[in-house]
């Protein structure tokens, strides 16, 4: 749908929606303009969506490259900015930010998208659309209303269940049989908005967090945007009386307690690969278990307590059943199968993870 207002008539930069005259808005108009202005005469004779994605870690990607190799136009592309990685404290840019500026694409990296100062430089923008996955801040209601199409989020559950920072991690840690993505109108509340398109995935009996990660992303939201072009979307409000919430992973999360079930640790195991991982201790180091099983049994030991060896593996006893392991790491040392593991290292039956 193409807007009322004439695009070739404004000009190419609205200059009095940038009257303010801070170096940064200076920097990014020129930017903008030499990427844009060869696109001017065609402008008038296209349906294109102007688009801003608003996007930061690696789940973001498939949909903003979806965006790029489709029929509409990505205006800018708003990140997190860079922070410091590892130990050497080098700043770091976001997946979302190297795959815009490979693309040529305008980068703006607002510390907070509230700030006064930032909304000037995303209106004159002048999107249709603002397209959202896994940003990591919530939108204040003057960008939400800002373009004709509203914002769209992409997010990786079945809404209104596991809504929140980390919903393909924590569908493993559930033991859902199924998830998928919603295409969702976004509101000023956490993941509440309306739903406009779902699509559903069943899970894989191994699947891990890395695995279902790489099953999510963008074609789905481009199907929302043709139907909202042509007025064919039907909204339909989240049931939020059975909303689940998908809290924030951290490594803590992964410390395994042997009292728990094996079942409940084995999709502990899968959930947190490949991050943060889940771990124990063995003789003082850290130890990540990488992939694991379910093995019915009625023994009775400790847990935690190794109670049977294998030529290949070794069985944990948990607060229900035994834990088989399959792979694991030990600080300090390559991730590796269990075979290999009990070439190099000596574990006796009655040793203790913890």
């Amino acid at each position: 749908m193409k807007r009322t207002s004439n695009y070739s008539e404004q000009g190419l930069f609205r200059k009095e929606v940038l009257s303010f005259t801070q170096e940064k808005a200076k920097a990014f108009s020129l930017l903008f303009e030499s990427l844009h202005c060869s696109d001017v005469g065609n402008r008038e004779k296209e349906d294109d969506m102007r688009v801003v994605f608003m996007g930061t870690p690696d789940f973001a990607v498939p949909t903003l490259q979806a965006l790029l190799d489709s029929r509409h136009d990505v205006v800018g592309v708003v990140t997190q900015p860079d922070r410091p990685k590892g130990r050497s404290g080098k700043l770091q840019a976001s997946p979302v930010k190297e795959k815009a500026v490979k693309a040529g694409v305008p980068v703006l990296q607002p510390e907070k998208v509230k700030d006064p100062a930032f909304f000037p430089e995303l209106e004159a923008l002048q999107p249709d659309v603002i397209v959202v996955a896994a940003f990591g801040q919530i939108l204040p209601e003057t960008i939400l209303n800002l373009p004709e199409y509203g914002c769209m989020n992409v997010h990786a559950s079945l809404l209104p269940k596991l809504r929140g920072a980390a919903p393909i991690q924590w569908s493993v840690i559930d033991g859902d049989e199924e998830s998928g993505v919603t295409i969702m109108q976004m509101d000023k509340g956490l993941d509440t908005g309306d739903i406009l398109l779902m699509e559903k995935y069943k899970l894989d009996p191994k699947e891990t967090g890395g695995s279902l990660f790489d099953k999510l992303g963008g074609p789905l939201l481009l199907q929302a945007l043709d139907l909202a072009e042509k007025g064919e979307l039907s909204p339909v409000p989240q049931e939020h009386d059975k909303h689940t919430y998908a809290k924030m992973l951290t490594k803590a999360l992964g410390e395994i307690d042997f009292t728990q079930s094996a079942e409940i640790i084995e999709r502990l195991i899968r959930g947190l690969n490949p991050w943060p991982s889940a771990y124990t201790h063995l003789n003082g180091k850290m130890l990540k278990i990488w992939d694991a099983d379910v093995i019915a049994s009625e023994t009775k030991g400790e847990p935690g307590q190794i109670v049977q060896m294998e030529k290949t593996s070794f069985m944990v006893q948990t607060g229900k059943d035994l834990l088989k392991i399959n792979s694991l790491q030990l600080e300090g040392k390559k991730r590796m199968d269990a075979e290999s593991f009990l070439r190099g290292y000596t574990l006796e039956v009655g040793s203790i993870l913890s």
